[in-house]
């Protein structure tokens, strides 16, 4: 009987060890970190219906989407190039294998500063 118990032990411990590795661990959550910037560029549409976005690219070939809650009032300033002062958050997507894919930056609270035709 003493064998048996032991064998019972031992495949609790097995199974606890299992669960906590399994469901214990909690990978650490990054929150983006938002910064007030002043950012120049041409005011355009990306990506396709039923979720077009838009964009401010600049001349470097960085971008950065307008929240979609902001974009009504920035829609009317298409192909025009900007200047925009506004709350970036940026954040490091990843793909379901852990690799980085790219880097999506985004600005809110957006204050038109200037606009050239």
């Amino acid at each position: 009987m003493n064998g048996k118990r032991l064998f019972l032990f031992f495949i609790f411990l097995f199974c606890v060890t299992a669960f906590l590795s399994a469901f214990g661990r909690k990978e650490k959550e990054t929150i983006p970190e938002k910064i007030i910037i002043q950012v120049t560029g041409i005011i355009r549409l990306v990506g396709s219906e039923p979720f077009p976005e838009l964009v401010i690219s600049s001349s470097e070939g960085k971008q950065w989407y307008i929240a979609s809650d902001e974009a009504d009032k920035l829609r009317d300033l298409q192909y025009q190039t900007v200047t925009a002062e506004g709350e970036e958050t940026v954040m490091q997507l990843t793909s379901a294998s852990g690799r980085l894919t790219l880097t999506r930056r985004e600005l809110r609270n957006v204050k038109i500063i200037s606009a050239e035709h």
